[in-house]
């Protein structure tokens, strides 16, 4: 006789083997408003610098910081409202195509039941078990429901994400780590000195962003912290050689 498995072994086990971290839960908006922080701060940083090579005095620190904090709150702003109003979009589409294919599962169940029998062919069951699968989902409409989203539609199920938290953890990153490159603006009123430290913050930003997002997934960490330099070295370069065109 083996011994039932409950609800509550369950939520036991998915809270000491899978339950995510905070960190984790949010790790798609903290790498992607870290590194668009980090570059296109960096990118106000070093176009200025490029356009203004030679010039040094605190007026220039002061216009880098003035146009470089202007750019960092209203781009923090912008891609964490872009990113709200992006998930409340994909969960409109996602809860209309969800209606659609839950009329035809209530109003015409034989044509949705042979569909489920080819997907689930076209996916390596034999006819048998296809006929028996699908058979047995039409005992569960829910199920059954949720099956056809994923597998005829190909679309991931976004009703568990909060685009508020998303937009503010996109935010809140977006903040954090672009502000690092305008920190040394802070430490030196020389121009030239503070854009050579502000190169090094930069750098230092990408990796930590490159470890977190490593450590956080569980990706190979020397990949993760090459793949976010090599991109944000990239972005940044452009940016200061598009500001030497306008010396």
């Amino acid at each position: 006789m083996t011994q039932s498995f409950t609800k509550q072994d369950f939520q036991t086990h998915m809270e000491t083997e899978h339950k995510p971290s905070l960190l984790s839960s949010y790790i798609r908006e903290i790498v992607y408003g870290g590194n668009d922080g980090i570059v296109t701060t960096f990118a106000v940083v070093a176009g200025y610098t490029g356009a203004n090579a030679g010039n040094i005095g605190s007026f220039s620190i002061l216009t880098v910081l003035l146009f470089g904090l202007a750019n960092l709150f209203a781009d923090g702003a912008a891609m964490g409202l872009g990113n709200f109003l992006s998930i409340r979009a994909e969960q409109d589409v996602y809860n209309h195509q969800k209606e659609k294919e839950a009329y035809e599962i209530r109003h015409n169940p034989e044509n949705e039941w042979e569909e489920t029998v080819y997907l689930l062919k076209d996916r390596g069951f034999k006819e048998d078990q296809a006929i028996q699968l699908a058979t047995i989902f039409k005992t569960n409409p829910d199920y059954w429901l949720d099956f056809m989203m994923r597998v005829e539609l190909e679309l991931d199920n976004p009703e568990g994400e909060s685009p508020l938290f998303n937009g503010i953890a996109t935010f809140i990153s977006f903040i954090f780590f672009g502000f690092i490159p305008l920190i040394p603006y802070l430490l030196t009123d020389q121009t030239q000195g503070a854009f050579n430290l502000s190169v090094g913050f930069t750098t230092m930003a990408l990796v930590a962003l490159g470890l977190l997002s490593g450590i956080t997934s569980n990706r190979n960490i020397i990949k993760s912290v090459l793949e976010t330099l090599v991109v944000g070295g990239v972005a940044a370069s452009i940016a200061y050689l598009v500001g030497t065109f306008f010396r």
